[in-house]
């Protein structure tokens, strides 16, 4: 447990810094630029091996908290492939759902990680996903609240290729590499 949550506090510490001490960022950045950013990669990268270790060696023991309600594997279904899709349509020439909801890849996380706790109730699970829900949600919020120049639509040819890879990626990952990267079959 203690390594999933020095996980999470490393890599969504590292990750919300500009949300939460935006003047630090920027004096940082403004001191070197490089020397920043290979910080913020490393202790993104250190976080994320924590998390996905803690995780991995705390699921089996961690406790029940809540029993998922019948109707939640099928909704995880349909917020994760929606979420894959948001995610794919953040690093696209601005489509339509570039332009409408300006953040998509952190919409996209608080649609995955919500629909991870609709299907998983343990300890484990709720810290995991529980922190990229609330991530997604809380820096959503916090760059729709930062005077920035909104991103205009520019073609449909981001969203198709958005679609059609973020149903390859789904479909690669519930019918093939989710039993075997996570050790848990959704389809079973």
């Amino acid at each position: 447990m203690i390594m999933l949550i020095l996980g999470i506090v490393l890599f969504f510490g590292a990750h919300m810094i500009r949300v939460v001490a935006p003047g630090l960022r920027a004096q940082q950045i403004a001191a070197n630029e490089r020397r920043w950013k290979g910080l913020y990669a490393l202790v993104s990268l250190v976080g994320f091996v924590l998390l996905v270790w803690g995780y991995a060696s705390w699921r089996a023991e961690a406790p029940q908290l809540y029993v998922p309600p019948e109707w939640g594997k099928h909704v995880t279904f349909l917020f994760v492939l929606i979420g894959l899709i948001l995610y794919v349509a953040a690093y696209q020439p601005p489509g339509l759902i570039r332009s409408r909801l300006q953040h998509p890849m952190l919409i996209g996380t608080a649609f995955w990680g919500i629909g991870h706790l609709l299907a998983n109730g343990d300890a484990a699970g709720l810290l995991l996903f529980g922190s990229f829900a609330l991530y997604g949600v809380w820096n959503a919020i916090a760059q729709f609240q930062r005077d920035q120049p909104r991103v205009t639509f520019k073609s449909y040819r981001g969203d198709i290729i958005a679609v059609v890879a973020g149903v390859v990626v789904y479909a690669v990952m519930l019918f093939w590499l989710h039993p075997i990267l996570f050790g848990a079959n959704p389809l079973a």
